[in-house]
């Protein structure tokens, strides 16, 4: 027999870190027909908001619940409002046993604590958490924190946040941003040209702030007397203006 003297076969395959956006739904009931009903009457106005979004179904409100969840049903209502169930968290283990049974992935809860180590390159996964507006509402209100890699989109709506936005994490807003705690990550107000949006926090300590595509990032220092203070930004002809409240 020959000798093979082509070398060692080139492997068919490369394994890469990626990211991919996904829609967190929270659901407070394991109904699917209510399910139906009220996706049904949030995106009557928009039918085509999702295209195909991956969905992860989080079950944090429902992990008490005794009867059996039917998933498949769940994953038939999300897909016909184009949407790819993929995962699911923070079920008890019955819960997340059939979820994984009916083909679902089971996430993790939150990402394990490190220890300090020494410098390292770190690949984190992005979980954007898209929030549906209620026809006829012109407010997102998130009362939880947003960790690092975390985004909200309030889509036609002014967007106020009740707890800290973390550095790291986005919220954005195709009106006003109101953020009633420490504004640590980016905050992108009139995110479809609205130039008289303006941002509210009450302790004012971003990485980035943007109104209608006009940015600042902490490149440019925050003046002193805003700095860690109640303060707003607000946009004067092509000109970020970051004053007190």
């Amino acid at each position: 027999m020959a000798a093979d003297t082509a070398g060692p076969a080139r492997t068919r395959f490369e394994l890469k870190s990626a990211s991919l956006p996904v829609v967190a739904v929270l659901l407070r009931s394991p109904d699917p027909e209510l399910l139906a009903s009220e996706l049904a009457e949030r995106l009557q106005d928009d039918p085509g908001f999702f295209d195909n979004d991956a969905v992860l179904i989080d079950l944090a409100s429902l992990r008490e619940w005794q009867e059996p969840i039917d998933f498949p049903a769940l994953c038939a209502v999300l897909r016909t409002h184009a949407t790819l169930p993929v995962a699911v968290r923070g079920g008890s283990p019955e819960q997340m046993s059939a979820a994984v049974a009916a083909g679902l992935a089971a996430a993790p809860d939150a990402a394990p604590a490190r220890t300090a180590s020494a410098p390292r390159e770190v690949v984190h996964e992005i979980e954007v958490v898209r929030e549906v507006p209620v026809p006829g509402l012109a407010t997102v209100v998130i009362d939880k924190p947003l960790r690092s890699g975390q985004q909200v989109y309030a889509r036609g709506a002014d967007l106020v946040v009740l707890a800290v936005v973390s550095f790291g994490a986005e919220v954005i807003a195709d009106g006003n941003i109101h953020v009633y705690a420490p504004l640590r990550g980016r905050a992108i107000a009139g995110a479809r040209g609205n130039t008289e949006a303006r941002i509210f926090t009450t302790c004012m300590e971003p990485q980035l702030v943007s109104i209608a595509g006009i940015y600042r990032t902490t490149e440019v220092a925050i003046p002193p007397e805003v700095l860690g203070k109640p303060a707003q930004v607000r946009l004067d002809g092509e000109k970020l203006l970051i004053e007190p409240l």
